[in-house]
């Protein structure tokens, strides 16, 4: 018997790629239904899909893949509860955003010869922003306590430090709301009055990891440059932030053509693996490495946040649909 795999159908070149070793049905991010999922035996699905005990109570699922990095729509608990194996895409879209935030602070005037740029979270993204901005010149300062603790990264700094010392801060975390480091609301009122004049904040990581009541507020005080690209309560944005940021997208800071491609072969990898099939990974692009050379003409060059920002302040309201349709980026 071939596994039955319910598939996002915005999950790009995936069409034609199981069907030879799978029962395949597409549905959209909102068709992930009980009665859908109860004969599935694995889901492969975007940010949106809720895998909790309401979609999969009774289900035979075995397997929930996911097409992006982050995995705050699935209740894991539960899975490792039911024997569910879940994977995600880890650093698939990650020289993606990294393009996105350096186009970004460039453009804003981070001058890497003379400014210092701060990094909270020092992942798959996280540790590109930070060779890019080694490369082109800059002083960077890291904190990630996690890996701190594990001596897995040895020069970092207290949050405290990093942000009244950074002309720029980007965000990088997951998002947690538990543990010893829960990133929800990790920067707040306490923590933007640390922010020199001037500064830029960049999110590009999850929306809620900022606090947007206080970002409001900040903002409102002046002196304070957003981009961002994650919001707090998305597909809604915020009237406010969006006029007054210097970029403000719809969560496609990782929507590059190879990221996309990136995502897709890992989730099809995590097919094979666990049904012990052959999948067709052909074409797909392969993981990053790191670049030997990076220079800011070139990064301005290949991607302009500008156009992005000018469709979402047009059409606030289309935010899903700017995300669904958007035409892929080519990386630096």
């Amino acid at each position: 018997m071939k596994p039955r795999i319910i598939v996002d159908d915005n999950i790009p070149y995936i069409r034609g790629r199981l069907e030879a070793v799978a029962d395949v049905v597409y549905t959209d991010q909102h068709g992930f239904t009980p009665d859908l999922v109860k004969n599935a035996d694995a889901l492969v699905i975007r940010t949106r899909t809720q895998c909790n005990e309401k979609l999969l109570k009774g289900s035979k699922v075995r397997l929930i893949a996911t097409a992006t990095i982050g995995m705050d729509q699935i209740d894991r608990d539960y899975c490792e509860r039911r024997g569910i194996t879940v994977r995600n895409s880890p650093g698939c879209n990650a020289p993606g955003v990294a393009q996105y935030v350096w186009s970004g602070l460039l453009r804003e005037g981070f001058d890497p010869q003379r400014d210092t740029l701060g990094i909270v979270g020092c992942g798959n993204v996280g540790r590109i922003v930070k060779e890019w901005g080694e490369k082109l010149g800059a002083r960077v300062l890291v904190n990630d306590p996690p890996k701190a603790s594990t001596g897995e990264l040895t020069d970092t700094v207290d949050l405290e430090t990093l942000l009244r010392e950074s002309d720029a801060v980007t965000l990088h975390t997951p998002l947690t709301k538990k543990g010893n480091w829960p990133t929800y609301h990790l920067i707040g009122e306490k923590e933007l009055g640390l922010l020199k004049k001037g500064g830029i904040l960049v999110n590009a990581a999850r929306g809620p990891v900022v606090s947007q009541e206080a970002l409001k507020n900040r903002v409102r005080e002046g002196g304070l440059r957003l981009i961002i690209d994650t919001w707090e309560y998305e597909p809604e944005t915020d009237n406010e932030l969006l006029a007054q940021a210097r970029y403000a997208t719809f969560h496609i800071a990782g929507y590059s053509r190879q990221g996309k491609e990136r995502a897709t072969r890992m989730v099809l990898e995590a097919v094979g693996e666990e049904f012990g099939l052959p999948v067709d990974v052909t074409g797909l692009a392969e993981n990053y490495r790191p670049l030997e050379s990076v220079t800011a003409e070139g990064i301005k060059a290949s991607y302009d946040p500008g156009t992005d920002t000018a469709a979402l302040r047009s059409a606030p309201e289309s935010f899903d649909t700017l995300r669904r349709d958007y035409n892929y980026r080519e990386e630096y």
